[in-house]
């Protein structure tokens, strides 16, 4: 096993693994101080991440915005998100590199599995960090994504809307919150002006409905 901790192909996955205990340890010294790592390092993270990417519905995300939100980049600390992948990434590296040992007597270069195990470990990250963030005591918030409002009704406000031509609605999310969206039908008939529909999928620039 210690061969394994100090072999030159796992060198990364060694240091990954000694940081992780030293930033665990590192918090829990501040969280019996009273303080904990939020916010020690969530200022580097883009505005428009975590929490704050569930700011109005009609929002347009970049694609490495979204990429962070698939992370759950924003929804815990990320000292503690920090921490998380140094875990999963050292934990991967060392068992996908111990499995091949065990049946080659070789391993991978360091310079091919740790970035492969990168990539590997994303999935593992995202999902502990969820299951973390639903552990973990978080703000009251009314900001919603967007998709929440799908099956809610709405009322067609301004206009008359076909397909490929939306207009605007007015429907209230879960929190009694009123938000102005655009709609079209998603089949080939007319939404007039007062009109109540149900909203069943998002698209572009709005939503589409079903007659209510």
């Amino acid at each position: 096993m210690w061969e394994l901790f100090t072999h030159p192909s796992n060198i990364v996955f060694s240091i990954s693994l000694c940081l992780m205990f030293l930033f665990g340890i590192f918090e829990i010294v501040l969280t019996l101080l009273g303080g904990g790592s939020q916010g020690f390092l969530d200022q580097f993270l883009p505005e428009d991440v975590g929490h704050n990417a569930e700011l109005g519905v009609d929002a347009d995300h970049s694609v490495f915005t979204k990429v962070l939100d698939w992370l759950y980049l924003g929804r815990v600390p990320l000292f503690v998100w920090l921490i998380i992948f140094l875990c999963a990434y050292s934990l991967l590296g060392f068992t996908i590199q111990a499995l091949v040992n065990q049946f080659t007597n070789m391993m991978f270069s360091a310079w091919l599995i740790a970035p492969a195990c990168v990539f590997l470990c994303m999935p593992i990250v995202r999902y502990s960090t969820m299951l973390l963030a639903r552990i973990l005591p978080q703000d009251e918030t009314t900001a919603i994504y967007s998709d929440e409002l799908i099956g809610r009704t709405a009322t067609i406000i301004l206009g008359n809307a076909r397909q490929k031509y939306p207009a605007q609605a007015r429907v209230q999310d879960q929190h009694g919150l009123t938000h102005y969206i655009l709609v079209e039908p998603e089949l080939d008939e007319v939404f007039n002006q007062g009109q109540s529909v149900v909203l069943t999928q998002k698209t572009a620039v709005g939503f589409q409905a079903t007659n209510l």
